[in-house]
């Protein structure tokens, strides 16, 4: 009921905002962008002169400003193309005066203003249901893959050898799951590729564990105690080694592109354990057991060695790490799964084929629930909605006359619980903007790295298992995802202040 009543609201407010700006402020096109734009669409071409520099007076402010806009149909006026808009920061300077009489139909804006009516455009509603389904199409192969390996590791015994060996620590977790389940298994597959960030491989792993706890489940349409615990794990997104942040900083010329690392993994960290604490509650879980507190405890230890041995490699020295590892364990996972089906003398490539039937299935399955959640989404983003709260938060703290820096990185971070692509652009954006190396752009990495993609993961993970009452999971992660987002920036003003 809980995301029928968000998914509602998503519509509602987004058809709302658009109707607002269709008829209040006259954006004839608004509508069209909600049902039919693309992301893919062409900008309308804007002849611009400039007067003075957008920052500080170098030439390199210019051209960072002046590539920038580029991207946005900004083209620099020449003797052949009048400006449509003159910039400048003096909009009642001499030069600025001289040029608007040479000529008087352009438009006087600061670069400021400029900057806010930078918006990427994005898909609408049409576009984004082909692409749901294209993204459920690409998931099939990767499906059948590892969910047909992991049907060899259940015929093997080895899915229940791993739940023998993590029995002590789930059982207290995840009280209402009998010993040594399948499930248990399943879902430290799950957190080991997600901490590898392997997005690959932990998806079909976490589907597979919500298909193992909903065995369990009594009633069938509601989520159990033990998948919200799960869900909420998992969406807090712990990874050791966010490379593709780091390759983003590395692409964009940032003076040393894995100095979000450390803050990243503090983040993140402090995330998941916000979500294990948030749901324990909830469930009158008593997470100060020995066995609890020492794996806990354990996991912070490696941590914090992995990340000591990290800080000693430079950027190309953390890539080529995560890679061996990461790649590394997948294929020496395939290895021992191989070898295991074969040393229990079972038909692994049978059983290979019967999991990997189930692969296609599931992937197929999630369709309507995918659809269904990104063009909620799609209304809130091509309405205008995300612009609207971000430039009220702006307004609202500037009021306050506190330190207004970190709003400029808040858009990651309030569009990562909706699309990890769509936080993944506004990271970029706001590095593009202000600078790589910047409070706001090491603060939009910081914020990337702390959580996953919220309603992804509902609509994806329930949806596998048809579970339609999610009960409290939607507010347990939000509120998870919200000690991140505090986290991260109190980290980037202990970091990078």
């Amino acid at each position: 009921m809980a995301l029928s009543r968000i998914w509602s609201a998503f519509i509602i407010v987004a058809v709302l905002v658009g109707a607002f700006k269709y008829f209040a402020l006259q954006d004839k096109d608004i509508f069209s962008r909600m049902v039919v734009g693309k992301s893919s669409d062409a900008y309308e071409t804007v002849y611009y002169a400039t007067v003075g520099e957008p920052a500080i007076m170098e030439a390199a402010s210019r051209k960072k400003f002046s590539e920038n806009i580029a991207n946005y149909g900004y083209v620099a006026a020449d003797s052949v193309h009048a400006p449509n808009v003159i910039i400048s920061n003096q909009l009642q300077s001499d030069s600025v005066n001289q040029l608007q009489a040479l000529y008087p139909h352009a438009k006087l804006v600061t670069y400021k203003e400029v900057g806010k009516k930078l918006v990427r455009k994005t898909d609408g509603i049409i576009q984004t249901c082909l692409n749901s389904v294209n993204i459920c199409l690409n998931l099939i192969g990767i499906m059948a893959l590892f969910m047909g390996f992991l049907a060899i590791a259940e015929k093997a015994g080895g899915i229940r050898f791993l739940s023998k060996l993590i029995g002590p620590f789930f059982s207290k977790l995840f009280p209402e799951l009998p010993k040594d389940h399948p499930a248990m298994g399943h879902m430290i597959m799950n957190f080991s590729a997600n901490l590898l960030n392997l997005d690959n491989a932990a998806t079909p792993f976490g589907i597979k564990a919500m298909e193992s706890l909903q065995e369990l489940n009594p009633n069938k349409e509601r989520a159990s105690n033990a998948q919200i615990m799960f869900l909420c794990l998992h969406a807090s997104g712990l990874t050791l080694i966010p490379v593709s942040i780091i390759a983003a900083r590395s692409a964009l010329k940032a003076a040393n592109p894995t100095d979000i690392f450390v803050p990243c993994m503090i983040a993140t960290f402090a995330a998941t354990l916000a979500a294990m604490i948030i749901v324990s509650i909830k469930q009158k879980i008593n997470l100060l057991q020995p066995v609890i507190l020492a794996w806990v405890g354990g996991l912070s230890a490696l941590i914090a060695v992995l990340v000591i041995y990290l800080r000693t490699l430079d950027f190309k020295g953390v890539q080529s790490f995560s890679s061996v590892i990461s790649n590394g364990l997948i294929l020496t996972i395939f290895l021992l799964i191989v070898i295991g089906g074969v040393y229990k003398k079972i038909n692994v490539f049978d059983a290979f084929i019967d999991g990997a039937k189930g692969g296609f299935e599931t992937a197929i399955r999630i369709i309507p629930y995918l659809v269904g959640m990104l063009v909620a989404i799609s209304l809130l983003t091509t309405s205008g909605t995300f612009d609207a709260i971000i430039n009220a938060m702006k307004s609202l703290f500037t009021a306050m006359h506190v330190d207004t820096r970190f709003v400029d990185g808040l858009p990651t971070a309030l569009i990562k619980p909706l699309s990890g692509s769509g936080a993944r652009g506004m990271m970029i954006a706001t590095m593009t903007n202000h600078g790589p190396d910047s409070f706001a752009g090491r603060l939009s990495c910081v914020l990337q790295g702390s959580s996953d993609t919220t309603f992804y993961v509902i609509a994806v993970y329930f949806g596998a298992v048809a579970v339609k009452d999610t009960r409290y999971s939607i507010s347990a992660m939000l509120l998870a995802d919200l000690v991140g987002i505090i986290t991260s920036i109190v980290l980037a003003y202990v970091f990078f202040n």
